[in-house]
């Protein structure tokens, strides 16, 4: 005792016993993690595989000799062989296999990535991911709401036009939706913007609808001004010995020569869902003929003959579509735009990329083109962070200093030579891996050099969001509005480059999302979403029918005790929505005949709340649907309708896209029935309703009142419509759904709310496996 110190220095003795504090603590941990844990339970969900228990080459390298200690001796002898089972020689490449999987479909660039990782089906003629295999719905929908969302959307159709810009404007005008800015637009011509519309057959209007289109117009190469002060020069041969005459003569003008819009050749691109992608280049060439026709006929183009080339790039491009307030960091982070030759408005716009709160802050469908050095030089990416200074506001992000310009959506990208020298990239990841390895620095990022490829693309602004319909009848409280709206980017690049982007996407720490994932950010932004929500298009159909199979598939494995029995439950239509029966209904109600009606059409755009407004007002709708619907027709050039159909006819096959909210609990599902409301059960609604709008808590007798109601089940002569997509809304907190009644019924239900002052038009839903009905308000869809 007499040679210890009589006071101890603990940092000091920590500091000395630190290696043997350190090595005591880690045998702790791996003696308590080698007896609880497996070594594939250490990884991270997202990196465990379904093999890894019993096969080492499953699991990362620094984990490898524990999985092996930890597999029984038996199966690490049979599965320790060194000899495959077949030789080297006669052993079928992989290359090879791939292919023939791909008899009957198509697998995208990305497709082993997301087989690893995601439930796969075949759709569309490709081999698509339906959703992620872990439990991922809410982390996907707080992703797309708070951070940010991928989707790899390179199974969308390309098609391109080329031809004389003023026979592109004219044959896309006959084929798009009157009500909205026709793709001819100087807003679009320039190539600044995209343009969302709906596509027809020719000269079909409201009939034919094909489905959603974008159509982007190639930019027009930027010239510099004309100098107007230029003066003449005289230019004379002072090497000869013999004097010649002064010869004067005009530098030429640095402008280019005018060009009219019959002489201009543009090229125009139209991306479109590949479901309908035959039927669509079926109507440009119908389109195209008809034009040219008309060109050759009338006197001012009589002695031009017009050409227009139609070509499939279908699998010519790589898309990525990123949704989130963080995708615009994410892409400031993935890509490294090439130093050399950038324009000024391109310098500004990608500085303000990084404080970007949200892609919403940019014009909608802004184009931005430009060129990318190869992502796998500098990967691994560092991610952009937005930086908020404390007296700004989050709730008000700052506004976007860029606006759309045709010098700032110039990209190699629509140079066809171009890509097809890099559909095959140059150095292979193996090559680029080596060159990392010489850095004296590892980790480091790659300095570009000559031989590197680099990459043109093009970024697009997208949004999902809908707009509420604000009419008199509703009030604050029920009124539609405040519905969320998801802002990003869709990203398009060439062939053969996909997991190069991908990869550096993803390091960023953005989720990747399904088709699931994809059609709830549609739902919860309140916006139809193709194919599934546009009745009377051939892809839906399609759609339908493939659903109808499934389901009929699905209920016929299960056993009769455990299925809804259709028959007991009263469900007309259990498999598809029967839409010829709800119009059948209205024809019987009007003219009391039950002849099918074989021609439906689909009222929707901006211009279909004022439709239904001025219809519902007068004695006839029918007159005031017919007189809109010629006026978007003269507006476009077309023939009125009054020749081919009478208003009645017209009025009668319409079906109008709605959204429902419901009044208090439930969640209605796809193919949910919509029923008319009569006026004494409106009245005691409307009671138990207006408690809940106000605040008011409600009693048991109202909550009895509500049990009472909900069990009151209409007759199969009052279904008006029904629901396409419906589920729980996860931003709204309740129930909500699309889907589309018939017209006429739609105006009863207006008429009907305004006599008897209801706060909005007023139906109930019907789950097809239920008898439960809930009240729900709904409105027009004019997104």
């Amino acid at each position: 005792m007499k040679g210890l110190p009589s006071s101890v220095n603990v940092e000091r003795f920590t500091e000395a016993r630190a290696f043997e504090i350190r090595a005591m603590q880690e045998a702790m941990k791996s003696a308590s993690s080698s007896s609880t844990t497996r070594a594939w339970q250490e990884l991270p969900r997202h990196l465990r595989r379904r093999a890894a228990s019993h096969d080492v080459s499953r699991v990362p390298i620094r984990l490898r000799q524990k999985a092996r200690a930890e597999m029984d001796p038996m199966r690490r002898k049979i599965l320790g062989r060194t000899l495959p089972k077949r030789g080297k020689s006669r052993r079928e490449p992989a290359l090879s296999k791939f292919e023939k999987r791909q008899a009957n479909k198509t697998w995208l660039e990305s497709h082993l990535w997301h087989a690893k990782r995601m439930i796969m089906e075949d759709m569309w003629g490709y081999r698509l991911a339906m959703e992620p295999t872990e439990k991922s719905f809410r982390p996907s929908h707080r992703a797309s709401v708070h951070g940010s969302i991928l989707h790899d959307a390179s199974y969308y159709s390309l098609i391109q036009l080329n031809g004389p810009e003023v026979v592109l404007k004219a044959l896309l005008e006959r084929c798009c939706d009157p009500q909205l800015c026709g793709p001819g637009a100087q807003r679009y011509l320039t190539g600044a913007i995209a343009c969302d519309t709906e596509f027809y057959q020719p000269n079909s209007y409201p009939f034919a609808l094909i489905g959603p289109v974008t159509i982007l117009w190639q930019p027009l190469p930027f010239a510099p001004m004309p100098s107007t002060s230029q003066p003449e020069t005289t230019v004379s041969e002072t090497n000869n010995r013999k004097r010649k005459r002064a010869v004067k003569k005009k530098i030429p003008s640095a402008a280019p020569t005018q060009v009219t819009d019959s002489e201009r050749i543009r090229v125009v691109w139209i991306r479109c869902h590949p479901l309908f992608a035959k039927e669509a280049i079926v109507a440009l060439k119908k389109a195209v003929s008809l034009t040219v026709e008309a060109f050759n006929i009338s006197k001012q183009h009589k002695d031009k003959s017009y050409t227009v080339e139609v070509t499939d790039l279908r699998g010519e491009f790589n898309i990525f579509e990123i949704m989130g307030p963080k995708s615009s960091q994410v892409i400031k982070g993935a890509l490294s735009p090439i130093p050399e030759g950038q324009r000024n408005e391109f310098t500004k716009f990608w500085d303000s990329l990084t404080n970007l709160q949200t892609a919403g802050s940019v014009p909608r469908n802004m184009v931005i083109g430009f060129t990318t050095l190869d992502p796998r030089l500098s990967f691994p990416p560092k991610n952009a962070k937005a930086q908020v200074s404390r007296t700004q506001l989050l709730s008000i992000p700052p506004p976007c200093t860029s606006f759309p310009s045709s010098t700032l959506a110039q990209s190699d990208i629509w140079n066809e030579t171009l890509r097809a020298k890099l559909k095959t990239p140059r150095h292979k990841k193996k090559s680029i891996d080596a060159r990392k390895g010489q850095n004296v620095i590892p980790g480091s990022h790659l300095k570009p050099t000559k031989d590197d490829d680099q990459i043109p693309v093009l970024l697009i602004q997208r949004s999902t969001q809908s707009y509420p319909l604000l009419d008199r009848s509703s009030t604050a409280n029920d009124r539609l509005a405040g519905d969320p709206s998801l802002h990003g980017w869709t990203l398009i690049l060439p062939k053969g480059w996909s997991m190069a982007f991908l990869s550096s996407l993803i390091y960023t720490g953005t989720r990747v999302g399904g088709q699931r994932e994809r059609q709830h950010q549609s739902f919860e932004s309140g916006v139809p979403y193709f194919p599934r929500d546009f009745p009377s298009t051939t892809a839906y159909e399609s759609y339908a029918d493939t659903r109808a199979r499934k389901d009929l598939e699905r209920w016929c494995l299960k056993p009769p005790a455990k299925r809804p029995n259709w028959g007991k439950l009263g469900t007309r239509s259990p498999w598809k929505p029967d839409w010829g029966s709800v119009l059948i209904s209205t024809q019987r109600d009007n003219q009391g005949e039950k002849e099918e009606l074989d021609k439906l059409w689909l009222l929707r755009g901006p211009d279909a709340p004022s439709i239904v407004d001025s219809a519902s007002k007068l004695l006839i709708p029918s007159t005031a649907v017919l007189h809109k619907i010629n006026q978007l027709r003269l507006k476009r050039n077309m023939e009125v309708l009054g020749s081919t159909i009478n208003g009645d006819d017209l009025f009668k096959r319409a079906l109008v896209q709605i959204r429902a909210k419901l009044i208090s609990r439930g969640s209605p599902d796809d193919l949910a029935a919509v029923y008319l409301v009569d006026d004494q059960e409106a009245l005691r609604w409307k009671a138990f309703g207006g408690r809940k709008d106000f605040g008011l808590q409600c009693t048991p007798e109202h909550t009895g009142g509500e049990v009472e109601l909900t069990q009151i089940i209409p007759s199969q002569d009052d279904i008006v419509g029904y629901v396409t997509s419906g589920n729980y809304s996860l931003s709204r907190g309740q129930g909500y759904a699309i889907g589309a009644i018939s017209l006429a019924k739609l105006c009863q239900i207006i008429e009907q709310s305004k006599r008897l002052q209801l706060v909005g038009s007023l139906v109930k839903l019907r789950n097809r496996d239920g008898v439960i009905c809930r009240a729900a308000y709904i409105e027009i869809l004019d997104s």
